[in-house]
């Protein structure tokens, strides 16, 4: 039986790994482990662990990683925090491989901690270019420790190759939170509404607005002009979202609760909404707008139109339906009125999302269940 432990940190990376988790569990050759961190942990952040025990699935170990602040110091910490609880899970679960999506600062650590341990890795979503985030170097440092590469579309997979990565171990699987968006169990308008306690208009907006932590205009005064840019259009109802814990991110939430406050009738913000909530609220609103991977990645297969603001996802393989703007009041209240205007809403119509397969779940299954394990850890360099 292959021990395979899926590390998970955040409400959006769960909400992409939990199809995964699922299939992994109900299969007899698979002994599944959960590790939950970070965001996690975090009352402040929604405390979603409590999402993945609502899946029905059980969390075999714990890592907190505390932050005093979202300072780069603390940051810092908390990263040699995670390192440190990663070293006593695998220590425990002793892993015959390790799960890990994407290019957040506490996968680097659990990569890292993995490295030393030799447990192989599957990183999922490895090849993405995001050129406005540390994210995109943590992203590819994190395929430079992996040795089985699945990958949401083939321009990934080749720039993984690129890597030095052999491409018998690199596949394109196409993204797994498409393979959510076409089998998931939607809620109703009026469900959601329930849940929420507060009305879903037929004009609605969903933000999700995260700190771009290479940019040289800081985040305050880019949510600041997010915020204003809103303002001057008062007939649409806003469903904001939290940011990720990344250094600056408390600044943005600050502002997001004080806005809500000022506007109770036409704003409203949770931390976490959770996959099957985000999801079906998605096919209510009349467009997406931030800076998040999923307003590229996901979104488009909804057929809605997205505002990507700014530089945090500048590379990023995009369908038509994605709009692009900078971080002025005037370049957003552009980008506004562009993603509400009738042509944009109808080209998101009949889009083709770059990133959707249709056998995205199987083929991830099938990649870390039954790939040969012995000496993997061994990786020659692939020579182009």
């Amino acid at each position: 039986m292959r021990k395979i432990c899926i590390a998970t940190g955040t409400r959006a990376d769960w909400g992409l790994l939990s199809g995964i988790a699922k299939a992994l569990d109900s299969r007899d050759d698979v002994e599944l482990l959960i590790v939950a961190t970070n965001m996690h942990l975090s009352e402040r952040y929604g405390a979603t662990y409590r999402e993945i025990e609502r899946d029905g699935l059980h969390i075999d170990y714990r890592v907190p990683m505390p932050a005093d602040t979202d300072s780069p110091h603390d940051t810092v910490v908390a990263m040699s925090r995670c390192m440190r609880g990663f070293a006593d899970a695998f220590e425990t679960l002793r892993p015959d491989l390790l799960i890990i999506l994407g290019d957040r600062y506490e996968m680097l650590a659990v990569a890292s901690a993995a490295l030393i341990f030799r447990i192989p890795i599957a990183h999922i979503a490895g090849g993405t270019v995001s050129e406005g985030a540390y994210d995109d170097s943590i992203r590819h440092s994190i395929t430079k420790m992996s040795h089985l590469h699945l990958t949401e579309t083939e321009e990934c997979r080749r720039r993984v190759i690129q890597l030095g990565e052999d491409p018998a171990r690199v596949f394109n699987t196409g993204a797994i939170g498409i393979y959510n968006i076409l089998h998931i169990d939607y809620r109703s308008r009026e469900e959601l509404e329930a849940e929420l306690g507060t009305e879903i208009p037929a004009k609605s907006l969903f933000v999700t607005f995260h700190p771009a932590t290479l940019d040289p205009v800081p985040p305050r005064e880019q949510c600041c002009n997010l915020l204003r840019a809103l303002d001057c259009h008062p007939d649409y109802k806003v469903f904001f979202s939290y940011p990720n814990n990344d250094t600056a991110g408390r600044v943005i939430i600050d502002m997001i609760e004080q806005y809500v406050a000022a506007h109770p009738d036409r704003a409203y913000v949770r931390p976490s909404y959770g996959q099957r909530r985000y999801l079906s609220m998605l096919r209510l609103m009349t467009a997406v707008v931030g800076n998040s991977s999923s307003g590229i990645v996901e979104v488009p297969s909804m057929h809605i139109p997205t505002l990507n603001i700014g530089m945090r996802q500048n590379g990023r393989q995009r369908a038509a339906s994605v709009v692009d703007c900078g971080v002025t009041l005037d370049e957003i209240s552009q980008g506004l009125d562009r993603v509400l205007s009738d042509a944009e809403r109808e080209k998101a119509r009949t889009v083709q999302n770059p990133y959707e397969q249709p056998d995205t779940l199987q083929r991830i299954v099938d990649v870390v269940c039954n790939t040969p394990l012995d000496g993997i850890t061994i990786k020659p360099f692939y020579n182009l």
